[in-house]
């Protein structure tokens, strides 16, 4: 029999969540100092568009490296880096750098994103205790803590509550697989119709965020990583967001959508109907 993971008293979630939110400006800092006027491709990833910097390096051992003088005991699950044991039940969900091909062209937006999270880290069965998110180019930074609601620099946010799914203001984005990418636009153009607007910034943390503070009305997305959607997931929930997949599915690398909850439920089926987690794709 598997049991739930642990979760721990209210104080110690506002303490992983000031602490979430400090590392994730600290290393904001550090990005927004150390990015030089051209920034080149350390490496590539999952395909040859798809990159990673020296400062997404930097940034994530700065991370690794502050957690472990803070939570020691605690595992750490990094883009760059992959994941490092711990002892704790605790692991800390991290990316450097999210939206790393706005960072390596200098067009806005950018942010740092810091999560913890009991139990396996995995977006199907963990529990986000805490996270940050520092949009290191406004320097704008949410947080939100399990049962704490989220905020936007100290102001607590709130999900917007919009009229129909036409009035709708919707966030998106784009893996970096060709035949995903040509799939992702067949759905595009099955939604496009069918709401105010589209927006693709390029950083899904912020895009969640957004959700939150009700800048963007929706959003959604296949393809997400662990560290893309833990702590920006967390901040949109916790600002009244219904966060799921599709089909009755949390919310996973098969598709992320967040929304307030009746415009949410509205684009959960539109997405199904258009086939956007069609396997394979």
């Amino acid at each position: 029999m598997t049991t739930s993971p642990r979760v721990p008293s209210e104080p110690d979630v506002a303490a992983l969540r000031d602490l979430a939110r400090r590392l994730a400006l600290e290393a904001g800092a550090l990005v927004r100092g150390g990015r030089p006027d051209r920034v080149e491709v350390a490496a590539t990833k999952s395909s040859d568009v798809d990159p990673v910097t020296a400062m997404d390096r930097a940034s994530e051992e700065l991370l690794r490296r502050r957690i472990a003088v803070h939570r020691p005991h605690d595992a750490v699950l990094g883009e760059e880096g992959g994941s490092a044991a711990g002892t704790s039940g605790l692991t800390w969900v991290v990316d450097p750098i999210d939206g790393t091909v706005n960072y390596l062209y200098g067009v806005s937006s950018w942010a740092v994103s810091v999560a913890v999270v009991a139990g396996d880290p995995d977006p199907a069965s963990w529990t986000v205790l805490a996270g940050a998110v520092h949009s290191v180019v406004d320097g704008v930074t949410w947080s939100a803590g399990r049962g704490q609601g989220a905020d936007r620099d100290g102001t607590a946010v709130q999900v917007r509550s919009a009229a129909s799914l036409q009035t709708c203001l919707v966030g998106t984005g784009f893996g970096y697989d060709a035949d995903r990418r040509a799939h992702q636009a067949q759905v595009l153009v099955h939604v496009l119709p069918r709401v105010r607007d589209v927006r693709r910034l390029g950083s899904a943390a912020i895009d969640l965020c957004l959700v939150a503070d009700g800048s963007l009305d929706l959003y959604y997305e296949r393809g997400l990583n662990p560290w893309d959607m833990a702590a920006g997931g967390l901040v949109a929930a916790e600002a009244g967001a219904r966060v799921s997949g599709l089909h009755g599915a949390p919310a996973t690398s098969d598709m992320t959508v967040a929304g307030v909850a009746e415009r949410q439920a509205e684009l959960v089926a539109l997405l199904e109907s258009a086939g956007a987690d069609a396997p394979g794709r």
